[in-house]
């Protein structure tokens, strides 16, 4: 395996899709897999022009990497995307389930409407099975590949905040788990569920601004709330050789803050 400036490339002749990675930790995502020898799809379904500065953010390190538009709540959507990256890379390795809606402006239960519970499982749960199926079908078809779905923490403590969001992260799981099992052993699928980071998204985020961040920070081992770049090569360890017999894990990166008794 070739190190260059110190970064592995565990993904030389390798394609990755990275969905939602116009910004935030899909940006992240996207730009370590360039550097790491991937070609990459940086998908985006309405920050066109994050995902075409996630691309020349790849390109001016060297990389290829190509933009696919697509509304993931549409089926049809995921069917012409999966259509285009074939057209485009012949053949996909590497799938990174990131995107989803976390229903940001929702800052108590009680702000809980029927919108933002469609809009969130819509995104998370259907369009997450619905990018499986399509791409997973086509790896297993083709003879073998990865998916890495970006989870959360979530999962563990709930959310007071927006209980659909843990309702959907939760449901990743089952996703996760049902095709690992189905797609064994040729297409390995698995989760990779960081805790807080400090993405453009959270900085903005009012109760981030108003202490939050300062609770977390201090129920938090770690001591600190890390940028999503430092945690982009940990979710790739998921789709690389190195995590060969891994089916269907749940691997948690938040600096201790979920840590439970045994």
């Amino acid at each position: 395996m070739e190190v260059t400036d110190g970064i592995p490339h565990r993904f030389e002749g390798k394609t990755v899709l990275v969905t939602g990675a116009g910004t935030g930790f899909g940006s992240a995502l996207a730009v370590r897999a360039g550097q790491e020898g991937a070609r990459v799809g940086v998908h985006y379904n309405r920050s066109r022009e994050g995902a075409e500065a996630t691309v020349e953010r790849i390109r001016g390190r060297g990389g290829e990497a190509e933009v696919f538009q697509a509304d993931i709540s549409s089926w049809d959507a995921v069917k012409a995307m999966a259509d285009g990256v074939d057209r485009q890379f012949g053949k996909l390795d590497v799938l990174v389930n990131n995107v989803g809606d976390i229903a940001t402006e929702q800052m108590s239960w009680r702000d809980v409407t029927q919108e933002l519970i469609d809009r969130v499982i819509d995104v998370d749960i259907k369009g997450t099975l619905y990018m499986h199926h399509e791409f997973g079908s086509r790896m297993l078809e083709r003879g073998g590949g990865a998916i890495v779905n970006i989870g959360s923490t979530v999962i563990v403590r709930g959310s007071p905040r927006a209980p659909q969001y843990a309702a959907g992260k939760y449901g990743i799981l089952g996703l996760t788990k049902s095709y690992a099992n189905a797609f064994a052993p040729t297409v390995r699928v698995n989760t990779f569920a960081p805790g807080f980071m400090e993405t453009e998204s959270t900085l903005s985020r009012e109760d981030w601004n108003t202490g939050r961040r300062e609770k977390l920070i201090a129920a938090t081992p770690a001591g600190r709330i890390p940028p999503p770049e430092e945690l982009a090569a940990t979710a790739l360890f998921l789709a690389t050789d190195e995590a060969a017999h891994m089916y269907g894990v749940y691997m948690i990166a938040d600096g201790g803050y979920s840590m439970l008794g045994g």
